[in-house]
């Protein structure tokens, strides 16, 4: 939810500023603003909108400026109108601020605020926070400690910044429990809500630790703890993306560009140190329980890990949504937490950590992101290395960590002896099989899955169903379908047809089905009985599956065939049909593919 950007340098910072915070837009896109020092005093211009219309209608790139900061806004507090927007200036305009996260004592501190004859112009959390900075720099004379005093009052989760005309060459910023981080470049500071603020001009990077706030002007930086004071040593992360991996390359669309990167992301989990994957196995091995835990997507994957531990290692762990973890986990110095998160900085996973961490549990954690609070929180790590994923939509983020359970749960059969290392090889050769096996789809069913899509994209309701591990690919390409497509689809077992669901077959609902191979003979034929009582019933039905033509002749609506592959990656192929499917009706319904209405990449915030 929402990106922070702010530079520092010796000559003009507009346009490296306006470039920062396009590339964080897929955080949050209601609204935009930024703050520039003109001079002795600031200069704030922001409104509703996304990044681009909103630097041209304010003619932004033709301002000056040494310093500034910018932020794109996700909506938590108060309506996406031009007085929410961010930043927010102080009563007397001195201090200009800007945030991530919620502030959750806003209330008490704004009502105390307004007591003392303070005036308020927004309906946000935000806006406590220069007025407070005001108040104590007036009291103290001094902008450190002003804002260590108001850091000291602020209760809940942030990440803020702020410059102010009593100090015009520097930047100002802090952070608990939502990231932040600095950019370390010869004669030029940035600060980021994460690295694609600027890793086009530098691949130095500091990540601030929570209860921490660095000082940061063109040439030095400092970070202290806001609690003790203390100057704190920071190592130099160095970023192994590089800028043009987060370009559209000739895409039209980073979600297709990230749809179609995901053979190399097969790739890049098989060259993953396998002693990462054994130390998650081993943790696995010595719990009395494990839970699997990931919100969204990630909770796809963790229900998808469930199946691919049971049928690899005959180990159950459930999986638990990360937002429930509180109510259903029973943990203690035995238990196991291992976490699947994108951005690494999911509120509600990072929340089931620490309860873990609270009883003793060991921790671990999938990650894409180096850095990240999560993966500085666990026990132990595992970076997936897809790079980034600018899509608001994740496609090869989740695609890439169902690869990583797949390459854990091998690991873990292996030494709990319930596959054999032939079974284990046999295993490893379909998932390097598995990229060239995509790429052929991509290249030769993409446009019948375009002409499916198009043919049906008027269609408002969708049922998607799945039996076994198909289970929980149907529940992520159904939500791919409402993310991107604003389309009702929904994701279930296919038992659950008779115990309901199927009252609803007429011709305004249509079924996709995930189909495994025949060698799959339970699942296979549970799955078509599935299908043929929808038929039945008149209803339509997209089999997606792996038969020749014509051996289920009449049998579907529609269909797509797919050519025959192992069981174990037969599921991931199917996932990839289901994005595309998404996809292409998103884009027959001309929708903002890579900024869907009301959504944010990272959700920070509870």
């Amino acid at each position: 939810m929402c990106g922070i950007s702010g530079v520092v340098g010796f000559k003009n910072i507009v346009d490296s500023l306006y470039q920062g915070i396009l590339n964080l837009e897929y955080r949050g896109y209601d609204s935009c603003g930024v703050a520039l020092m003109n001079g002795t005093r600031l200069l704030i211009k922001k409104d509703v909108g996304e990044v681009e219309k909103f630097f041209r209608k304010e003619n932004v790139l033709s301002l000056k400026s040494q310093i500034g900061l910018a932020h794109t806004r996700w909506a938590t507090h108060g309506k996406v109108v031009r007085r929410n927007t961010h930043p927010f200036t102080s009563g007397d305009g001195k201090f200009a601020v800007v945030h991530n996260g919620i502030i959750s004592n806003y209330r008490a501190l704004r009502d105390q605020l307004i007591h003392e004859k303070v005036r308020f112009l927004s309906d946000t959390d935000t806006e406590v926070i220069p007025h407070l900075l005001e108040k104590f720099y007036k009291k103290h004379k001094n902008i450190e400690e002003a804002m260590v005093k108001t850091l000291n009052l602020l209760e809940g989760s942030f990440a803020l910044a702020f410059i102010t005309v009593h100090q015009p060459d520097q930047i100002y910023c802090a952070k608990r429990e939502s990231p932040l981080m600095l950019g370390i470049g010869d004669e030029i500071k940035f600060i980021g809500s994460d690295f694609n603020a600027f890793i086009e001009h530098t691949k130095n990077a500091v990540i601030l630790d929570d209860g921490e706030y660095a000082i940061v002007s063109r040439d030095a930086y400092v970070v202290k703890n806001y609690v003790t004071r203390k100057e704190v040593a920071k190592p130099i992360t160095k970023i192994d993306w590089d800028s043009e991996t987060s370009r559209k390359g000739g895409y039209p669309h980073y979600m297709l560009k990230e749809i179609y990167e995901q053979p190399q992301m097969v790739s890049t989990v098989l060259e993953l140190d396998i002693s990462d994957l054994d130390e998650v196995a081993d943790m696995i091995l010595k719990s009395d329980t494990a839970y699997l835990v990931g919100v969204g997507t990630t909770f796809y994957v963790a229900k998808f890990a469930q199946y691919v531990f049971s049928s690899l290692a005959g180990v159950f762990l459930p999986s638990i949504s990360s937002d429930e973890f509180v109510g259903l986990a029973n943990l203690n110095r035995k238990s196991m937490v291992l976490a699947i998160s994108q951005s690494g900085e999911t509120y509600d996973t990072l929340s089931a950590i620490k309860q873990g961490k609270a009883a003793h549990a060991k921790t671990a954690a999938v990650v894409n992101v180096m850095g990240s609070s999560i993966a500085r929180m666990v026990d132990k790590v595992v970076l997936q290395n897809s790079g980034p994923e600018i899509s608001v939509i994740s496609t090869k983020a989740a695609f890439s960590q169902m690869a990583v359970m797949i390459l854990i749960a091998l690991r873990l059969g292996l030494k709990a002896k319930k596959i054999t290392r032939g079974q284990y090889e046999k295993h490893l050769a379909s998932l390097r099989d598995l990229p060239g096996i995509i790429q052929n789809i991509l290249n030769e069913r993409s446009g019948f899955i375009h002409r499916i899509a198009s043919n049906h994209s008027k269609v408002r309701h969708w049922l998607y169903l799945g039996r076994g591990i198909y289970y929980p690919i149907a529940l992520e390409a159904a939500l791919k379908m409402k993310e991107v497509a604003y389309v009702h689809a929904e994701g279930m077992p296919g038992g659950f047809l008779k115990h309901g669901t199927l009252a609803l077959i007429d011709k305004e609902i249509y079924s996709v089905v995930f189909i495994p191979p025949r060698e799959d003979k339970f699942l296979y034929q549970a799955t078509i009985h599935s299908v043929e009582e929808i038929r039945a019933r008149s209803g339509f039905v997209l089999g997606i599956h792996f038969d020749d033509r014509g051996k289920n002749r009449d049998l579907f609506s529609e269909e797509l065939i797919l050519p025959p592959v192992p069981p174990l990656v037969a599921p991931l192929i199917q996932l990839v049909i289901g994005q595309l499917l998404a996809y292409f009706t998103a884009t027959s319904l001309k929708c903002n593919v890579d900024k869907p209405r009301f959504l944010a990449k990272s959700v920070t915030v509870g």
